[in-house]
This record gives structure tokens, C-alpha cells and sequence, in this order.
């Protein structure tokens, strides 16, 4: 179950133009504001006809302007999810994700009703109208009103873009369980590189209107060229939850050694994936000793790039994943830092946000 995408389009002095695929799972389209992501998804769905293009959607033709073809947005398919939550103010949630079943097709089961219902616990809110909702309540309604159409395919427009800290804990969890839980790809727009390691199975990143890159979120997130650029850069270590222990850490198996998080909800034995922000690691030769930090994880420095004179991203190769250091040039010199050689990554059990852990 594949996306295609291939759009030429001049906006103003802006001139997108784009080619990728994007496989099963939640793909995320990653870049500034201004990069096209939008106008991509706006293509996708059917409410921007680009100049030149063709979009195909698992075999099935939705664009191909050298043959004058575009399916209205009706027949497309597909369900959007927007910044904000475009809820029918006059109804009640229950007409509200019913409204979306009015443009389902035929082979719709009526029996996901419920399941969607109890996937986004959403029952106790039926019979409320919009306004007594919160902001991710509201959304979580959204979410539901777009999986009623019976979509081969969902866009989510930066959807946690308008919602507060707490509020985007509240969701996050919801679009993961879409992503596991479903059959159903995602094309996801976002800005925000923690949204990214934490939901993304493919990355597609974004400038000026052109793809950079496609590719896995570990692999991707971890390139030294792209992290230079990113204030809060970071890479993505997966591991096996062995353990919980009685002072509120909870312990992952990773192929760089024992990492400890913060108290985690899921069952031991449980794969879990941990974002790791590029500035809160620290380097050492040797192993050391003496810490408050438990965190210390072993690997193979794979490379070394520098911007400027001043900082450097350094990256650690754990078996089959790799950790970002951001440190100083200087740093690099001083410990005489090479490609090839063995380093520990040093990091402390408070930095890793639960938000940055799923």
C-alpha cells in the first residue's frame, strides 16, 4: 500500500517541485515553514491543482495532468486531519464522526464505529458539543470524523500545531496507536523533530521546495548534515524494556549497553524507542566513573562534521543504530577524536522526556 507523488507547481516565487513514495506506516513530510509540506498534502487531497503531476494511491490514478485526469476530492479516499479541528459547532460529537460515514464507500464496516470509538476514547464525550470540549479532545474527535470516511489514506496538516505542551502529550499517544493498529498509511506534516522520532516510520524531508532526503526516522534524524542545522537535533536508540525498578527508572536493553528512563507504563519485554537530543550527551575516552549520570552507552565514532569553527556533531554507531553528540571543535581536538574509534556517550536519566519516549 503505496503514495506516489510527483508535483511540479509555481506558487508566486516559490516553485515546488517534488518526487517520492511513501510506503506503508506514518510518513512524516519534515522541513521549515515554507518548504512546500502543505501545499503537498493540500495536492494529495484534491484542494490544490498543481501545474504538472502525477499522484497514484495504491494503483489507483488521483492526478495526471498530461492526461487531463484529477479525481474530484469526493472520490479520493482520503481522510484530512487539519491544524484545527473543523468540528460542526450545532452538533454533538456522535453527529459529528457520523457525518464523516456519509462519504465512506461501500466496503466500510459498519462495526468500526465502535472500535474507532474505543481507540480514541471518545465514548463519554457523545452526546457534548464542541464547545465543552477541550482542545485534544476536540482533535481526538477529528481524528475520528476522518477514519469514518473509510479512507485508504489519512493527511494530518500539523495537527498538534495549535495544541499546548499537555495537550500534545494528551494525542501523541492516539497516533501511535493509528499507526500500529491500522492498515491505513499516514502522510503527516510537522515542523517538530521530537513529533518526528516519536511517530515517523519514513521521513521526507523538505526545503524550498525541493525533497532532500527519504528514508527510515532512525536514519534520517541521525545524518550530521541535516543535524547541524537543527537546534534540537537528536537521534533515535530502540530497545527492549528488561526491567522497572523501585526508585522510578525503568530499564531498556540497547545494543550500546543498559539505558535508563524515566518510569515507563509498558510491560517488560515491551520494544520502545527513545529520543536522545543530539546536546545532552557527552563524550569520553574512557569509561567513567564517579557519575551521577547513568546513562553510559559504548560504540564506534562513524563520523565527525563540523559547521564553523565552534561546535561539531559527532556520530556514535550502536550496532545498528547510531547516537548524535553535539560537541565543541575543541572538544573534538582535545580528546583526539577520530572516525573509527571506540567512545562512551555519556547522558543523564532526567534529559530523556517521557514525550521523547514511545
Amino acid at each position: 500500500m503505496t503514495l506516489a507523488v510527483e508535483i511540479q507547481h509555481q506558487l508566486g516565487d516559490f516553485a515546488l517541485d517534488v518526487s517520492f513514495q511513501a510506503p506503508r506506516g506514518l510518513t512524516v513530510l519534515f522541513g521549515e515553514s515554507g518548504a512546500g509540506k502543505s501545499s503537498i498534502i493540500n495536492a494529495v487531497a484534491g484542494l490544490l491543482r498543481p501545474d504538472a503531476g502525477r499522484i497514484e494511491l495504491n494503483d489507483r490514478v488521483l492526478l495526471d495532468t498530461s492526461r487531463g485526469q484529477s479525481l474530484p476530492v469526493r472520490k479520493r479516499r482520503i481522510g484530512y486531519i487539519f491544524q484545527d479541528d473543523r468540528l460542526f459547532p450545532h452538533m454533538t460529537v456522535r453527529q459529528n464522526i457520523l457525518y464523516g460515514r456519509r462519504f465512506a464507500s461501500s466496503s466500510a464496516a459498519p462495526a468500526d464505529l465502535q472500535r474507532i470509538i474505543a481507540m480514541l476514547g471518545i465514548g463519554p464525550l457523545l452526546a457534548r458539543r464542541p464547545a465543552g470540549l477541550s482542545g485534544g479532545e476536540k482533535q481526538r474527535v477529528a481524528i475520528a470524523r476522518a477514519l469514518l470516511c473509510g479512507p485508504e489514506l489519512i493527511l494530518a496538516d500539523e495537527p498538534l500545531a495549535a495544541l499546548d505542551d499537555a495537550r500534545k502529550a494528551e494525542i501523541l499517544p492516539y497516533f501511535e496507536r493509528l499507526r500500529d493498529e491500522l492498515q491505513i498509511p499516514m502522510l503527516y506534516v510537522s515542523h517538530s523533530l521530537a513529533e518526528v522520532a516519536r511517530l515517523a516510520t519514513t521521513v521526507v524531508t523538505l526545503s524550498a521546495g525541493r525533497v532532500g532526503q527519504v528514508g527510515p526516522a532512525a536514519q534520517i534524524l541521525c545524518d550530521p548534515h541535516i543535524a547541524l542545522g537543527l537546534r534540537d537535533a537528536g537521534a533515535i536508540l530502540s530497545g527492549q524494556l528488561c526491567a522497572h525498578h523501585s526508585d522510578g527508572l525503568s530499564e531498556l536493553t540497547t545494543a550500546g549497553g543498559a539505558l535508563f528512563i524515566p518510569r515507563n507504563a509498558a510491560a517488560p519485554g515491551t520494544r520502545l524507542r527513545v529520543r536522545i537530543e543530539a546536546q545532552d550527551v557527552i563524550l569520553s575516552r574512557e569509561r567513567p566513573i564517579g557519575l551521577s549520570a547513568m546513562n553510559i552507552l559504548h560504540g564506534t565514532i562513524t563520523a565527525i562534521t563540523s559547521r564553523d569553527d565552534s561546535d561539531a556533531m559527532v556520530v556514535l554507531r550502536m550496532g545498528e543504530e547510531s547516537l548524535l553528540a553535539r560537541v565543541t571543535c575543541r572538544s573534538v581536538a582535545l580528546l583526539g577524536l577520530r572516525v573509527g574509534d571506540r567512545c562512551h556517550a555519556v547522558m543523564k536519566s532526567v534529559a530523556l522526556a517521557p514525550n521523547d519516549i514511545s
